[in-house]
């Protein structure tokens, strides 16, 4: 595999008779706030492709002009405004400054390069930009970066966009709403509410305190190495298999397939590091609220509508108690999201403000998960054809993180892990784990 090669970059604008649905500045509320420190959200997709054509990086320059006249913030910049006794505010300035376009190529990468090796390879990696770019940064870079990378036999269509912008939702509606106008329709299915979600009696903007010096106290990184990725695939019926049995371990049916599906993985992680049983394990996850709130946000609402929240047991409970256990703490957790409780956090972060710190390291007894299979990955067809797989950018690795996406077959499930190679190398042997996994073996 070859080094990707950079053919040309352009900056791609709205079209200004188009530019509508919009207002010029959209203030920030403190879901959106909560991820200035952090880095990006980085997500691809990979298609066979075996014809291209002279004028197919055209056509997707020209469709992704047409969808940001629906998605007027990612050809925005990010503001952050300086007020007295050190407090700062920060909005969208919907100006049109445009999104970056990088067309690239690796012709002497094919797909199965991509997908054949048990670990993912670390040219998939260059095929995004903005590579450790932090959300704080837009204010000077593009809040949208997108490279487009011809492989051999195939091309990779990356994206990169300000996690301050939107969260995971938020990102797929624009990917599937740009494949929808690259296949030829004139308007998308789905329009984005631009409007930002602000509670009753909050000021707008919100001052709250930040300095860009703050974001290391807010990653936290125990002996950083460069994690390995590894994607582990698990069918619908292996899925089915695993939720039925946690929910009859404890004696109940409200342990869904991801929660089911997060404890094996969790399990697995903790027998493969030999945690000590009385060492706290913790399990970071973002819960979506626009649904929880009364009434709801509503599926169109673009930005963030995600808050997280964390479970914590001693690592002997989690080993002892089967799947079942858990998967139950994780349930009962995020059953305690209510509106009342959404209201309460969003209340306390205008009083105090507190930003997303992210454990990372090998010694870190943290797994953080992100992404969702509910999100509609597989039906992003350009025009020609539906991907072949998903992957992620390399901007945001750390230890720990575990990414799920739905699978290619319905109701299968791909979970991308980083962590150590000795870690993920263990997994592969670890019986309980692998049991579940779709008849792979190391």
């Amino acid at each position: 595999m070859e080094a990707v090669r950079v053919i040309s970059t352009t900056t791609i604008k709205s079209p200004s008779h188009n530019n509508h649905n919009t207002s010029h500045k959209i203030d920030l509320t403190p879901w959106d706030l909560q991820f200035l420190p952090i880095e990006t959200i980085q997500k691809g997709l990979l298609f066979r492709n075996q014809n291209h054509t002279p004028n197919q990086i055209q056509h997707l320059q020209h469709s992704l002009a047409s969808t940001l006249a629906f998605f007027p913030p990612l050809a925005g910049r990010l503001a952050i405004l300086q007020h007295p006794d050190n407090a700062v505010s920060s909005h969208i300035e919907c100006t049109n400054e445009g999104a970056l376009f990088v067309h690239a190529v690796a012709h002497n990468t094919t797909v199965a390069d991509i997908l054949q090796p048990k670990y993912v390879p670390h040219i998939v990696h260059s095929f995004f930009q903005l590579n450790g770019v932090k959300n704080y940064e837009s204010t000077s870079q593009p809040v949208l970066a997108v490279q487009v990378t011809e492989l051999v036999d195939g091309i990779f269509i990356a994206l990169t966009i300000n996690h301050v912008i939107a969260d995971g939702k938020s990102f797929w509606h624009f990917v599937n709403s740009w494949a929808e106008i690259s296949r030829g329709s004139h308007k998308i299915s789905k329009l984005p509410y631009l409007e930002r979600c602000f509670l009753n009696g909050i000021d707008r903007p919100i001052w709250f305190p930040f300095t860009k010096e703050e974001e290391k106290q807010h990653s936290l990184h125990l002996n950083p190495q460069t994690p390995h990725e590894r994607v582990f695939h698990f069918t619908k019926e292996k899925i089915a298999q695993l939720k039925s049995k946690a929910n009859a371990e404890v004696n109940t049916d409200k342990i869904s397939s991801l929660q089911a599906l997060l404890t094996l993985l969790w399990r697995s992680v903790t027998r493969c590091k030999r945690v000590g049983p009385q060492e706290n394990v913790h399990y970071v996850f973002f819960i979506g609220v626009w649904s929880r709130m009364v009434p709801a946000l509503g599926e169109g609402y673009f930005g963030n509508s995600v808050m997280a929240s964390v479970v914590t047991m001693k690592a002997g409970e989690l080993l002892e108690g089967g799947v079942g256990k858990g998967a139950w703490e994780m349930n009962k957790v995020i059953s305690l999201h209510s509106h009342e409780k959404v209201k309460k956090h969003y209340e306390c972060w205008v009083r105090r403000p507190r930003m997303l710190a992210l454990p990372s390291g090998d010694s870190s007894n943290y797994l953080i998960t992100s992404s969702s299979p509910r999100f509609n990955v597989y039906d992003n067809d350009f025009g020609w054809g539906k991907p072949e797989a998903v992957r992620i950018g390399g901007g945001h690795r750390r230890s720990g993180m575990i990414t799920v996406f739905a699978g290619a077959e319905e109701g299968s499930m791909d979970i991308t892990v980083d962590l150590p190679y000795q870690i993920l190398g263990a997994m592969g042997k670890d019986p309980e784990f692998m049991n579940f996994m779709s008849n792979q073996s190391e």
